[in-house]
């Protein structure tokens, strides 16, 4: 296992793109303790940093709280039923299950369970916000109406009881698929590209630029390719024929809006048994959306997914990015995300790769989405580790290594930082390592929103909001996502 520290000499990066490679797969389950000690160094401040990290981020949290529109109404009550209450769980349980409920009764028996059982009295009063405590007094009497028939004897009591149980059933139904809505827009930009665009013009007028993301899970057959691929292809011709979209310093070129790509999404057999198909159809697949995206100046960026598929992505994102179609243009990146032991050998090997190709990499750092679904699913496969940290600590320690990696001289000019995060300190952390300015910032549209007026303010940064498009149907997966994600690694 080769030292952490080596990575920012600058003689690291003069090795051979195939001895990198060779760096990246042992570190897969690494002893976690083992390699956190060697990513500390990088992560450490020095005095200086960290005095301008503490003032800094006091002043951020300072300017926050002062805000008085900083804490939006839905971002209170997700903070209030938070994932780690019963009742905050018992909500997401109820949201998730009821678009997948076909019939009304099937759907009222579950609104009774779920909303029976928990405590909602506790949490009353808890929030300065009049929405949070008008949603708590009606979840509370909405439990207490759900309840109502749990006798089932014949006095008169009763049988009003249970008739006005039967009559609100409707009335309780319809507000919970109206609270999905509510939801949708707070998290999703627009139900298609057109409405995002439209609905993201304010933002675009602050200075803010976007990435834009067809919301979707995993195609399970070629139909759903083809779908997401159209899908993708309508906002890269849409993005590309509305410049209104680019932010105030549109004379840069990496101001300019994005789309985001689901690579999962464009075939039904992305996996690593399947790695020739995926270097064959998928490759073709992905290649002329890029090509359109070229005709359009629209950068495109593959996210990151699971863990078990990193280096088949790495493979495919090589083949693309050394195509003839690609070569020289400068605005095709992909997602690391640091929860990865791999994180750090894997960004000097896209390094190399970039300086090869004489050209550059935009890179949106992230901590990572998945942090859960790993965990399962090295425990169901009986590894002996896992391929992610374990603890947020982990995770921020390792964020904050491959930040200054990024931000290290011998780094410009091959790799676009883009640092997804929604932490008051990492912000800070970051802008003390900076020797340029050459990177921005991304924030989730929905989250993170006063924070990021404040830094704009301080920083005069570039930030980009990743905006998902999309039904409120297609909402849960991506919010679950999130929600865990940043109950996981503090982001």
């Amino acid at each position: 296992m080769f030292k952490a520290v080596d990575v920012l000499q600058p003689a690291f990066i003069e090795q051979p793109l195939d001895q990198l490679w060779s760096l990246i797969s042992p570190l897969y389950a690494v002893d976690e303790s083992t390699w956190l000690a060697q990513l500390l160094p990088l992560a450490e401040p020095s005095s200086q940093e960290r005095a301008f990290c503490t003032e800094k981020a006091s002043e951020l949290i300072s300017r926050v709280r002062s805000d008085k529109n900083a804490v939006q109404m839905i971002d209170a009550l997700l903070l209030e039923y938070s994932l780690d209450t019963k009742e905050g769980i018992l909500l997401m349980c109820l949201a998730e299950a009821l678009m997948r409920i076909p019939d009304t009764a099937t759907a009222d028996a579950l609104i009774r369970d779920k909303l029976s059982v928990a405590d909602w009295k506790s949490h009353l009063k808890n929030s300065d916000s009049l929405f949070v405590n008008a949603s708590t007094w009606g979840l509370m009497l909405t439990g207490k109406v759900v309840t109502l028939d749990a006798k089932q004897d014949g006095t008169p009591t009763n049988v009003i009881n249970r008739l006005v149980n039967k009559m609100s059933e409707p009335v309780i139904r319809q507000a919970m698929h109206q609270a999905m809505k509510i939801m949708g827009h707070q998290f999703v930009l627009g139900r298609n590209i057109d409405e995002a665009m439209k609905n993201g013009k304010l933002k675009c007028e602050q200075g803010f630029t976007y990435s834009f993301d067809m919301l979707g899970e995993a195609a399970l057959t070629a139909t759903d390719a083809k779908k997401y691929y159209n899908d993708y292809l309508t906002a890269i011709k849409a993005v590309g024929q509305d410049k209104s979209t680019s932010g105030s310093q549109a004379s840069r070129p990496s101001s300019d809006p994005t789309v985001s790509i689901k690579l999962s999404a464009l075939h039904p057999r992305y996996e690593v048994a399947n790695e020739a198909r995926v270097l064959d159809e998928m490759y073709r697949s992905v290649l002329a959306l890029l090509i359109h995206a070229r005709e359009h100046n629209v950068g495109i960026t593959i996210d990151a997914e699971e863990a078990d598929r990193l280096e088949l992505s790495l493979k495919l994102f090589e083949k693309l990015y050394r195509s003839d179609e690609v070569k020289g243009w400068g605005r095709f990146g992909l997602v690391v995300q640091a929860y990865s032991k791999r994180a750090l050998p894997v960004l000097t090997w896209l390094a190399v790769l970039a300086k090869q190709q004489g050209d550059v990499i935009p890179l949106r750092l992230v901590k990572g989405a998945y942090w859960d679904s790993e965990l399962k699913l090295s425990q169901q496969a009986g590894y002996s580790g896992y391929p992610v940290f374990t603890r947020k600590e982990g995770t921020d320690t390792s964020y904050l290594a491959c930040a200054r990696l990024l931000l290290s001289e011998h780094f410009s000019n091959l790799i676009y930082p883009q640092f997804a995060t929604h932490n008051a300190h990492t912000v800070s952390a970051i802008v003390a390592m900076a020797t340029h300015s050459d990177y921005e910032f991304q924030r989730l549209h929905g989250m993170g929103d006063a924070l990021y007026n404040h830094v704009m303010a301080m920083y005069q940064t570039l930030v980009r909001i990743y905006a998902p498009v999309g039904s409120h149907k297609d909402l849960l997966p991506y919010l679950v996502r999130r929600l865990l994600e940043n109950g996981a690694n503090s982001s």
